[in-house]
Order: structure tokens, then C-alpha cells, then sequence
């Protein structure tokens, strides 16, 4: 027998593929706030001359491009599009905060403007700063640099302040955190009050606590040791997790792509290795400096060998959750793409269908990649620890 609320239930799933549809398809093109942007070439710039000789003006559409749609919705932001009104975007804008050569300066994004070029600039305290692609800039060092060297603004360090902005990532990490403390604080207290058999949110949450022991932490680091390294792992299991989940919700004051940044990957990946490093016992330091079993002619070869597989190992956590949170995300927004490359609404519900397929899938590959972030850690971890018996 089918139960009443199973139509409501597919209800709200199509409903949510549709709006993640629509929430994708109006993400901003860097400056641009809509894909069909319809540019009006005035007579000042391109005069048409008509029957009587005037110049006329005339509309051109702007063609759409599916790249920089899908890179400005992966990429980070110093506001949150929300939606389109009459040709203007609606956005939160978040607060810039520098260090500059006049020392802190703090203001919205949003009181950057365009210049003649098109490029976001705003004047600090007689300081002209230009933002080129969510990076901030001195003006003069910006206009001497190459367009290479603009491309890898992020590392031209002596070029521009030191940003300690809240952009969309930020806002978002800060929030699972907040998020995080709120609920585990709530499932502490509730386990204060009721010793018997846990309810509501920690009913919820024992199990997966639970699994997080006994499947990853005592197999992989062993009785002994695993309770030491049980609140690393839970803090990186669910805040992988959430912002995992908090990347699919489309809307503000979600939608951003945490895990699908590099340099969160790349942190999170070095945390782990800077524990396990100096988790890692006489056992693990002779296997990487003295191998057991190998000559010691081979020790200039080996050596080197085992550091790399040091360095290796975290990379490998690094590109993993970078690549698949990524790709989920480009998979989504080239199948809301398709809607706008053939021109036609014909191709919507097909598009829909494999949205609302993708999302759903990307709502298992938001637990399964928090899972082997941890389960790898946990396997790292328990290698530098492991104790070998001799006999």
C-alpha cells in the first residue's frame, strides 16, 4: 500500500531539483548578473546609419558561455548572488578586511565599482585597490603586472594586502562550525540529562559516532590508541560532511563550494599530516630512514623513496575530496548549461531528470568522500603508531 505522503515526498524532490536548477542557471558571470545579458550598442560607440541617415542603436546578445557560468558558481566570491530583478543581480555582500600600507581597512564588497575598464576598483584612504578575479590588488602593481601574472594573483604576494576577508567560503566554514558546536553541545547536554537509551538529535548521532569508532578508528589505529585520535576524527567526518551537504543547497546562505576549494583540501590534508607526523614512533621513523630488510647500499635510493610516500599520502587526500566535490558541482551546472546552449525549453526536462538523478547521487558522495577523508586519515595515523611485535 502506497502512504498518503509519498506524493508530497516526490513533490519536494522535484521541487528541489527545479530550484537547484534555476538557483545554478542565475549564478553571476564574474561582473555579468544573468547568462542572456542583452548588451545596447548606443550611437556613441556603434551608430547604424538608417534610411535618413541617423545613427540608430541596437541590441546584441551576449553569447552564453557555459565555462565561465560554471567557474564563477565553483570559485569563491566576495558576495552571495541571490536572484535577478529587472536585469539587476540581488546579492549579500560580505565584509573586506585588509591589511593595507595605511594599516586595517574594513568595508563592504560592495562599494567597489567598474573603472573605464571594467575592472572593480574602490579607494581606500587615498589607496586604489582593484579586485580581478576575488583577488585584491594595489592598483599601481596591478597595472604592471602581466596578464599571466594577474591570472596568479593569489601568490604575488608583495602586489597586494593581506586579505582577511569573510568571502562566501569563509562565511560558510565559520557557519558548519557554528553549526557543529550548536549540535555536538545539544547532544552533550542531552546525554547529562538522560543516561538510558539516547533521543531525538543524539539519537540520531550515536550511530554515526558509533560507526566512526568501530569502523574506522579501532580497525585502522587499534584498541590501544584509537581513543587519542577519536575527536580529530569526528570533527573532520562531520565537518567534511556538512559542508559537503551545505555545498548542494542552492540558495543563500548556502551554495558555496568549500570542499570543492583546493586550498581547504590542501589544509585539511595537511592537518593530518602534521598529526600523524608527529604521532609516528621509533617503528615508523626506522621503516622510512632504515627499511627493514634492505641492504644498506639501497639507503640513498630508499630513503628519499619513503619521504616521498610521506608527502604522497596527503596529497592524495588533497586531490580526492577537491576533484570529486568539484566534478559533481561541473556535472550539475553543464547539465543546467545544456537548457541555454540549445536555446531551447525542450531540452528542460531531460536536463531536470539527470539534475534532480546527479543531486541525489552527489547527496551519497557527500557522506562517502567525508567517510574516506576520515578512513585515510585514520589508516595514516595508525601506521605512524602501529607497535611491531619482536620475537
Amino acid at each position: 500500500m502506497i502512504s498518503s505522503n509519498k506524493p508530497v515526498q516526490y513533490l519536494l524532490v522535484a521541487l528541489f531539483a527545479f530550484t537547484s536548477s534555476i538557483n545554478f542557471a542565475s549564478t553571476p558571470i564574474g561582473s555579468v548578473s544573468a547568462e542572456h545579458e542583452k548588451v545596447v550598442v548606443t550611437e556613441e560607440n556603434h551608430a547604424v546609419a538608417n534610411g535618413h541617415g541617423e545613427g540608430v542603436g541596437h541590441e546584441k546578445e551576449k553569447e552564453f558561455n557555459a565555462s565561465e557560468l560554471i567557474n564563477s558558481h565553483i570559485g569563491d566570491s566576495h558576495d552571495f548572488h541571490i536572484a535577478d530583478w529587472d536585469g539587476h543581480p540581488i546579492s549579500f555582500s560580505l565584509p573586506v578586511i585588509l591589511w593595507t600600507n595605511n594599516g586595517l581597512e574594513i568595508f563592504s564588497s560592495e562599494k567597489f565599482h567598474h573603472d573605464n575598464l571594467g575592472h572593480h576598483v574602490i579607494d581606500v584612504n587615498g589607496q586604489k585597490l582593484v579586485r580581478y578575479k576575488e583577488v585584491i590588488f594595489y592598483a599601481d602593481k596591478f597595472e604592471a603586472m602581466t596578464a599571466e601574472e594577474r591570472d596568479n594573483g593569489a601568490f604575488a604576494f608583495n602586489a597586494r594586502p593581506l586579505d582577511f576577508s569573510i568571502t562566501k567560503n569563509v562565511f560558510s566554514m565559520l557557519m558548519s562550525a557554528i553549526i557543529l558546536f550548536l549540535v555536538f553541545f545539544a547532544v552533550a547536554r542531552s546525554y547529562k540529562k538522560n543516561r538510558n537509551a539516547p533521543k531525538g538529535l543524539a539519537g540520531f548521532l550515536e550511530p554515526l559516532v558509533t560507526f566512526v569508532r568501530d569502523e574506522i578508528a579501532i580497525p585502522n589505529i587499534g584498541t590501544k590508541k584509537y581513543a587519542k585520535y577519536m575527536p580529530y576524527l569526528l570533527t573532520i567526518f562531520f565537518f567534511i560532511w556538512i559542508n559537503n551537504l551545505i555545498g548542494l543547497i542552492p540558495f543563500f546562505p548556502f551554495s558555496s563550494n568549500l570542499t570543492g576549494n583546493i586550498y581547504f583540501t590542501f589544509v585539511m590534508a595537511f592537518i593530518t599530516f602534521v598529526v600523524t607526523t608527529l604521532s609516528g614512533n621509533k617503528n615508523y621513523w626506522g621503516h622510512i630512514f632504515n627499511t627493514p630488510g634492505v641492504p644498506v647500499w639501497l639507503a640513498p635510493i630508499m630513503i628519499p623513496v619513503e619521504i616521498i610516500g610521506m608527502l604522497t599520502k596527503p596529497f592524495a587526500l588533497m586531490i580526492r575530496l577537491f576533484a570529486n566535490i568539484t566534478a559533481g558541482h561541473i556535472i550539475i551546472l553543464s547539465l543546467v548549461s545544456l537548457i541555454f546552449i540549445f536555446k531551447t525549453v525542450a531540452i528542460g526536462p531531460v536536463s531536470g531528470a539527470f539534475v534532480l538523478f546527479m543531486s541525489v547521487l552527489e547527496m551519497l558522495v557527500a557522506a562517502l568522500q567525508a567517510y574516506v577523508f576520515t578512513l585515510l586519515s585514520a589508516l595514516f595515523i595508525g601506521q605512524a603508531v602501529e607497535e611491531h611485535d619482536h620475537h
